[in-house]
């Protein structure tokens, strides 16, 4: 069953018309009158946009999935809120497991972000590497490039590695410890706003919208609000590891950090996706499988969004769910066109590869970043929670021989983070954290 009616897509209308304009160019038409006509259409369709963005939401749903931290409070379940009073003996080997398996699952899926299942297939198989991938891809497409104009491509690849390659969603967890230390764990919107500005060169979807309205002098906490269609994708969730890792044990405390965080780019469903995974990955410092860290996350977002009843449906459908096959299949069948960045078809993909890997680092990391869409994210996700749950002893050493304690970044004014540096620091903020409540 469909979670929604989409419309069908609508064609590539600017690269349509963009090559009409040249055509009428090259026939001599006269570069003004082109210029003019373009313009045109440019104004008719931004017009057409704002009333699109314009037709009323359905007053109902909208009552259910509030954007206030308050009233999303009001509308959770009952939970467990808080499992430590204080960082436990194990924190630290459950920390490191925790960020080495995050980096683990985001550089396996990395050089494969948004590929299809068939594409990445008919890559291993051309490769000749074992599928699911049980060890980081051997060879790279286009290795002599670079991702986040750092890394390059084949730096992702065991045989090239040395240290942590850049990645966006690591980055986020960085500048979220630097956040903590800067501005303190009571932080602002309007902070945080200031630190993206300041550490931040690029960002994308919904985030680059953010950063370049914040750059425009749009105020944080409406930042989010101008000329943004991604309010529901993942780019909150993907920044939920510190406030974890900053509040172990307290999944309320996570989540309402992860709040300040989302609401700077993301609304609705797009916010509750970081609440889950900040309150998830926090829970799953105190418990002993990575299903009662899910269930614990559920109960810090509304009982009736729409991406509560997609993690339900989602843990429900897992005994049937064997492998990756399986879960792309029923990802297509229930999610059609929806994006393939957006937080609810992504966050369903993470609870899958965490149920169909269990205890299995390497089994949760490959199957997670073979089953598609925004698969470096779901992979470094998934790891994380897996990690905080099993330790860092847990993780096959082959996954981080070649970090060499070193995670590369592409925040301004940084260099490389030293991996035992930020492991001191975030259990430093731990503390701190539960020392104010």
């Amino acid at each position: 069953m469909r979670l929604f009616e989409y419309p069908e897509k609508i064609g590539m209308w600017e690269r349509k018309i963009n090559a009409y304009a040249q055509q009428k160019v090259e026939f001599g038409a006269g570069a003004t009158l082109v210029a003019d006509k373009v313009a045109e259409i440019e104004a008719l369709l931004a017009r057409k946009i704002a009333e699109l963005d314009a037709l009323p939401d359905d007053a109902e749903l909208a009552a259910r999935e509030p954007d206030d931290l308050p009233s999303i409070l009001a509308l959770r379940p009952a939970g467990v809120r808080r499992q430590w009073t204080a960082p436990a003996d194990d924190f630290r080997e459950r920390l490191e497991g925790s960020w080495l398996a995050r980096c683990a699952g985001c550089t396996l899926g990395s050089i494969v972000e948004g590929w299809t299942v068939e594409r990445m297939e008919d890559w291993a198989a051309y490769l000749g590497d074992e599928y699911p991938l049980v060890d980081y891809w051997s060879a790279a497409e286009q290795p002599h490039m670079k991702k986040y104009q750092t890394s390059l491509r084949e730096d992702f690849t065991s045989a090239k590695m040395d240290g942590v390659p850049t990645d966006d969603d690591l980055n986020y967890t960085l500048l979220g410890m630097m956040i903590l230390e800067e501005y303190g764990i009571d932080f602002t919107t309007d902070q945080l706003g200031e630190a993206w500005v300041k550490y931040l060169p690029f960002a994308f979807t919904a985030e680059g919208i953010a950063l370049d309205n914040l750059r425009k002098g749009v105020p944080a906490l409406q930042a989010a609000e101008v000329d943004n269609p991604f309010l529901n994708w993942i780019g909150a969730d993907i920044r939920s590891d510190p406030w974890a890792y900053a509040a172990p044990g307290w999944p309320q405390k996570a989540a309402e950090i992860a709040w300040r965080d989302a609401y700077v780019s993301h609304r609705r469903n797009g916010i509750y996706a970081a609440m889950f995974f900040s309150a998830a990955i926090s829970a799953a410092f105190a418990v002993d499988n990575t299903v009662d860290a899910l269930k614990i996350g559920l109960e810090e977002i509304p009982a009736d969004c729409t991406l509560a009843r997609e993690i339900r449906w989602a843990l429900d459908m897992a005994p049937s769910i064997a492998n990756y096959r399986d879960a792309a299949a029923a990802i297509e069948e229930r999610y059609t066109v929806m994006g393939g960045a957006h937080a609810i078809n992504n966050t369903v993909l993470t609870v899958w590869g965490l149920t169909v890997g269990g205890d299995d680092l390497t089994k949760v990391i490959g199957e997670t970043v073979a089953m598609g869409k925004d698969n470096d994210c779901t992979a470094a996700t998934a790891g994380s929670i897996w990690g905080a749950v099993y330790g860092k002893s847990a993780i096959p050493k082959h996954w981080i021989k070649n970090f060499n304690n070193t995670v590369h970044t592409f925040l301004y004014h940084q260099s490389p983070f030293a991996i035992d540096d930020t492991v001191d620091r975030f259990i430093a903020l731990a503390d701190k954290v539960h020392a104010s409540g």
